[in-house]
C-alpha cells in the first residue's frame, strides 16, 4: 500500500517493512537524502536470537536481518525464497536444494550449504514443527558451495512447508558459526542474510533499535506476496523506537514524530482515525487468540484439578470486552486450531463456552488440596491485550479464594522470567498470559500446544479480531496437496 511521504499508516499486525511500499517517510529525513522509517514496536527487543523465544517482536526482528529458505504466500502455499531449485527422489526420501546465485551474509561471506543445514538443525531442536521433522530426518549434508540435501527416514510431505514456516518459530539462515551455538543459549551476533544490517553501535535496550538497508541484498524477482516474493527495500534506515507509555505513543503519531505503531489498543483507534494523515487498519484476518499458560512443574498447578477450576471460570466475553470492547472487533472462538480455517472444530467446546461455575471450581480447588500455595501471575503491562487477560485472570483467581500475586512488568522481562525452570519463589513463575497470531495455529504441526505442550494446561481465551472464515482466508484445495514428484527443476510446479 503505497502512502506520499507526509501520510503515516497504523496497523495492528507485525510485518517485514522490507515488504512495504514506502510508508510515512518524514520531510526531515527525505531532505538529508536519507530515507528513514520511524516504527514503534509492541514492546522492546530484549532478546535478539529469533530461534531463542517466540516473542513476536523478536520473530520481526529476525525477518528484518535474516532470510528463510522458503515462504509462504497470503493463501499458504510454499514459495522458494533463498532456494533456487530443488529435487526429491522418486521415493520422496531425498531432497536436494541449490541456492540462489548472490546471497552473501552480512558479514561478506557467502551463504553454503553448511549454513543451511546447520541452522535447521539448530530451529529442529527448538521449534514444535521441527521437532516433529527432526524424528523423520536420518542426515543433513551441506558443504562450502550452494549445494546441501536432507535425507528422511520415510516420507514427510510437509517438509517444504516447515522450512517455509512464516512464524515462530520461523527457520532463519544464520551463519554456520552462530548456528552451531547451543540452541538453549542465545547467540551473540546478529549477522544475517536479510534485507537490513542490525546496527550494534546505535542500539538503545529499551530505547532503540536501528536497522540499514544491506545494499547487496538481492531480491527475488517475483511480486512479494505475504512473506514471499521479492523483498524489495524502499527506506535507507529503519528506527524501531521503544514507547513504553500508550500515551506518548499516541502524541507521537499525531504529531508526526514517528510514522508506524503497531499495535495500539481499542479505546485509542477512534482517536487515531480521527486524523486525516492517519490510516487504522487490520492486517490479518485469521487474527489473534490468546491464551493463559500454567506452570505444572510446581504446585500447585501440578494438579490438573487446579488447572481444570482455573478453566471453569475463565470467560472468554468478559477478557475481550476487556482488552477490545466492541464485540465488533473480536468473536468467541472455543477451536484449538484457528477458527475459518480447515482444522476448526468446536469439539468439546463447552468447557469454554458453557456457564462459568465458581461454586464447581472451589469443589475442585478442595479436591486438589490447595494449600494456599503463593501463585505468581506474571503481566506484561506494555501489551494492551496481555494486560487486560491478566487483569481480568486476576480478579477471577481472587474470586476463587486463591492466593495470587499479581506480578507487573514489561514483555521483555516476562519472556525472560517464563523461560525459568527454578520455583516460584526463586524467581521462576505460576502463570502468565500470551497469545498467537492464527497463523501459528492453524494444524497440530504447526500448533505449539497441540504439538508437545497439550500435557502443560492451556486455556484458549478468544479470537483477538474477527476473521473473515475459509473462503477469504484459506484456498482449502492448496493446503491438501499431495505428496511432491520426482523432479523440481521448476520449483514452482509444486505450487
Amino acid at each position: 500500500m503505497a502512502h506520499g511521504i507526509t501520510r503515516r499508516e497504523f496497523t495492528a499486525a507485525a510485518a517485514g517493512v522490507a515488504t512495504l511500499a514506502p510508508l510515512g517517510l518524514d520531510k526531515k529525513a527525505k531532505a538529508a537524502g536519507t530515507k528513514t522509517l520511524r516504527f514503534i514496536p509492541q514492546t522492546d527487543v530484549q532478546v535478539l536470537d529469533p530461534i531463542w523465544t517466540t516473542a513476536y517482536v523478536t520473530r520481526n526482528h529476525g525477518y528484518m536481518v535474516f532470510d528463510t529458505l522458503f515462504a509462504i504466500d497470503s493463501k499458504f502455499k510454499p514459495h522458494p525464497q533463498m532456494v533456487e531449485g530443488f529435487e526429491v527422489s522418486p521415493d520422496n526420501l531425498n531432497y536436494s536444494f541449490v541456492l540462489r546465485d548472490g546471497l552473501k551474509f552480512h558479514d561478506g561471506q557467502p551463504v553454503r550449504g553448511a549454513d543451511c543445514t546447520a541452522s535447521i538443525k539448530r530451529w529442529m531442536a527448538r521449534d514444535a514443527f521441527g521437532q516433529t521433522m527432526a524424528t523423520v530426518v536420518a542426515d543433513m549434508k551441506g558443504g562450502d558451495d550452494k549445494n546441501f540435501s536432507i535425507h528422511l527416514k520415510e516420507p514427510f510431505p510437509l517438509l517444504i512447508d516447515g522450512l517455509a514456516k512464516v512464524s515462530s518459530l520461523a527457520p532463519f539462515i544464520m551463519p554456520e558459526r552462530l548456528a552451531k551455538t547451543d540452541p538453549y543459549q542465545q547467540v551473540t551476533e546478529m549477522v544475517g542474510s536479510g534485507p537490513f544490517k542490525f546496527v550494534k553501535e546505535e542500539h538503545q535496550p529499551g530505547n532503540l533499535v536501528v536497522y540499514v538497508k544491506n545494499t547487496e541484498y538481492v531480491p527475488r524477482s517475483e511480486p512479494a506476496d505475504w512473506a514471499s516474493g521479492g523483498k524489495v527495500v524502499k527506506v535507507d534506515r529503519v528506527e524501531w523506537h521503544v514507547v513504553p507509555d500508550v500515551a506518548t505513543k499516541a502524541a507521537a503519531m499525531q504529531s508526526g514524530e514517528d510514522d508506524w505503531w503497531e499495535n495500539p489498543p481499542a479505546d485509542l483507534w477512534p482517536v487515531l482515525a480521527s486524523n486525516s494523515e492517519t490510516t487504522l487498519e487490520p492486517l490479518d484476518p485469521l487474527g489473534q487468540t490468546g491464551c493463559l499458560r500454567f506452570n505444572f512443574l510446581y504446585p500447585p498447578f501440578d494438579n490438573v484439578k487446579m488447572r481444570q477450576a482455573v478453566m471453569m471460570v475463565t470467560s472468554q466475553p468478559d477478557i475481550m470486552t476487556a482488552f477490545v470492547g466492541d464485540p465488533k472487533n473480536w468473536k468467541m472462538c472455543p477451536s484449538f486450531f484457528t477458527c475459518g480455517t480447515p482444522m476448526a472444530s468446536d469439539v468439546g467446546s463447552a468447557a469454554l463456552t458453557g456457564k462459568r461455575d465458581f461454586d464447581a471450581a472451589k469443589k475442585l480447588i478442595a479436591e486438589a488440596g490447595y494449600k494456599g500455595e503463593k501463585i505468581i501471575l506474571l503481566d506484561a503491562v506494555d501489551q494492551p491485550q496481555i494486560h487486560a487477560e491478566a487483569l481480568v485472570t486476576t480478579e477471577a483467581l481472587k474470586k476463587l479464594d486463591l492466593n495470587v500475586e499479581y506480578v507487573a512488568s514489561d514483555w521483555g522481562t516476562v519472556v525472560t522470567r517464563r523461560a525459568s525452570k527454578k520455583p516460584p519463589a526463586e524467581g521462576g513463575w505460576n502463570m502468565f498470559e500470551t497469545g498467537w497470531y492464527g497463523t501459528d495455529t492453524l494444524g497440530p504441526v504447526d500448533q505449539r500446544y497441540a504439538a508437545r505442550q497439550w500435557r502443560q494446561g492451556v486455556v484458549r481465551l478468544a479470537e483477538r479480531r474477527q476473521a473473515r472464515g475459509a473462503a477469504d482466508a484459506v484456498d482449502q484445495g492448496e493446503r491438501h496437496r499431495s505428496p511432491p514428484g520426482n523432479r523440481r527443476e521448476d520449483p514452482t510446479a509444486r505450487l
